[in-house]
Order: structure tokens, then sequence, then C-alpha cells
């Protein structure tokens, strides 16, 4: 009777330790961060699409499609641009907090030391490295990429969440950065007329200045990528008088463009070839930005991929039209909450009235 209770005391503590193993086994893995490892370049970044298609990492992969996306991890295809290699790097630090698994960290490393390898001496970032031909060589705000590169770094500097269990040894040469990077968004700032204003959305690698890149995103003061420009320079702690300065030339300049009473709206139009069309329309109390604003005479404009500035949206293709934020309310945020916070943070209020 004895041997069998030790037996069936045994048997139930081998369970246990079978139940515990296979649920930690099962803790320890997220399939997004799983999939994430596999898109990730040698190089440390990771792509957003793979030929035409967005990378969906939510997908279940075949044996043999999760072969081939090994297979590809030299392509020169990594880069900063719709929030690759950022987003990748935050989840996966998300996911390691999660589970515990080191190869979700390890991985969230590899992907920061990409950051910092490919950014400038002049702390301008491309928007894709290694691959350096037409504008991906170009210091690039676009869509916010450098600035989502900074924040990452700027997180890594100062051990903000998740990055606190990044490699210490990460921390300095990510404050050097962040510090090259204020440098030269401060330097890449575009004076008009002896006034500083805003910022281009892209700039030549070596001489800081302001430069196309697709045909429809012309040399131009940008509505949209000047304020995730500002609102980083805002959170610098103690800034500045450069950065104090920068912040509020800019803030002025986007309080000038706004458009008022006016909204941009998609509707239904059985004359175009997908069935609908996007225009301005009035609207009491809205108010618009547009995307790009022409440098020298400070008044928005549009292109379609025949590279001819337009002064209406209206005047460019359907399919440009349709496919691209020409107008926005973007500094909305910034005007009507952060600025005057920061302000009042920093003692500025005077300051701004004079």
């Amino acid at each position: 009777m004895r041997q069998n209770f030790i037996n069936k005391n045994t048997w139930r503590q081998c369970l246990l330790l079978m139940f515990v193993f296979f649920t930690s086994t099962l803790l320890a893995q997220d399939a997004v961060a799983d999939n994430m490892l596999l898109y990730q370049r040698t190089v440390g970044g990771w792509p957003k699409h793979i030929g035409e298609e967005k990378i969906d990492y939510t997908k279940v992969l075949s044996s043999a499609e999760k072969e081939a996306i090994r297979n590809d991890s030299l392509h020169k295809d990594a880069t900063i641009d719709n929030k690759a290699t950022t987003k990748e790097i935050r989840y996966l630090l998300k996911a390691f907090a999660q589970t515990g698994n080191k190869e979700y960290k390890s991985a969230a490393e590899k992907g920061i030391r990409y950051l910092l390898k490919m950014q400038y001496s002049n702390g301008g970032f491309p928007q894709f490295y290694p691959d350096s031909s037409g504008y991906r060589s170009q210091i690039t705000y676009n869509d916010n990429a450098m600035i989502n590169a900074l924040d990452v770094l700027w997180d890594v500097a100062y051990q903000n969440k998740e990055f606190k269990v990044v490699d210490p040894e990460l921390i300095k040469p990510a404050q050097e950065a962040v510090a090259k990077g204020i440098d030269c968004i401060l330097k890449t700032q575009l004076t008009v007329h002896g006034k500083l204003t805003a910022w281009c959305a892209q700039y030549n690698k070596k001489t800081l200045q302001p430069e196309k890149a697709r045909a429809f995103e012309l040399v131009s003061l940008s509505g949209s990528e000047s304020v995730g420009i500002v609102s980083f320079l805002m959170k610098v702690p103690q800034p500045s008088l450069a950065i104090q300065k920068a912040v509020k030339s800019a803030v002025e300049w986007l309080q000038q463009s706004k458009i008022e009473g006016y909204e941009y709206v998609d509707i239904s139009d059985d004359k175009q070839p997908a069935g609908k069309d996007r225009v301005v329309v009035p609207q009491p109390g809205s108010a618009i930005w547009a995307r790009f604003y022409d440098v020298e005479t400070g008044k928005p404009f549009f292109t379609g991929r025949d590279g001819i500035k337009k002064g209406n949206v209206a005047e460019i293709d359907v399919e440009r039209r349709t496919g691209y934020a020409w107008y926005g309310t973007w500094p909305q945020k910034l005007l009507e909450k952060e600025y005057p916070e920061w302000l009042h943070k920093n003692g500025l209020q005077d300051a701004a009235k004079n």
C-alpha cells in the first residue's frame, strides 16, 4: 500500500513538473515576436515590405515560408520608413518583459545598434541603410522616420519603461546619438527671408540643404513633419536658448500657416475610377494645414507623379489626390495643448508674449 502511495505521489509530482515546464515554454513565446525574429535582417534592421506586400507579423507562416525569409536575411532593405525597425524594437522589448524570452531582448538590442550604425556623423538618419540608392540616403524627416529613430534612442538614453533592461553599454552611445540628432535638427531648420520657420521633409546628407524625394515630394516647408520635430525638441529637459528659439519659431510658422474654415474629406464620386474623391470643403470652426508649403511664398502646393507643382489639390491627378495626405490637422494638439504645457513647464509664458 505504501509503495502504491509513493508511486502515485511521485507520478503527481512528475505531472506537475511537466505542466510547469510546458506552461513556461508556452509563456516564453509570442507569435508576433517570433515572426519579427525571422524578418530581422543581418544588419539589424527590418524591412517594411517584401516586394510590394506589407509585412504581416500576425500571419501564420509555413515551414517553407520561414526558410525563405531566413535565406533572405542579407537583403539590403532594412529601413526606418513607416515605423519599420522602431516598432519592432519596441514590440520585442515588451514581449521580453512579458515572456522572459532572451531572444526578443537580443533582437531588440541588435535593432538599436542598427540605429546607431546608420546615423550620419552630422546627426541625420537616412531612410534606408545600407541601401543608399536614390533618395534613400537622404536625411529623412518624411513620415517622422528620423524622429521615430531618435525617440527609440531617447528611451534607451533615459532608460524609459521597457528600455530599462537594455544592455547598459548602449546608454552612452544613445545619449550621444540623441545629442547629434538635435544638432542636426537645429541646423536644418529653414530660415526664410531672415526668419526661422520650419523643416523640409528631406535633406542632402552632406550639405544639409533641402532636397526633393519622390516626384511628388518637392522641396518645401512641411506642415506635417515639422510637428513631430517640434514635439521631439520639447522633450528636452532644460532646453537651451537655441532649442527654445527653434520651437517658438516653428510654432509661430505653424500658427501663421493655418487654413481656417475648411476640412479635407473623402466623398463618393461615380465619375472617378475608384468611385471616390478627396476634396476641400468649407467647415466653420475647423482648421487644416497643407502637407507642403512653398519655401519662398509660403503658399500650399500639390504635385502629381509628373512633378509639376500646382496651386490647388483639384489640379493634380485623382490617383495622387486620393492617395496622399495633402492636408491634415497634424499641428492641432501641439498648438492647443502641448506647446502651452511646454511653455508653462519651462517658465517661458512671459517670454512667449514678448
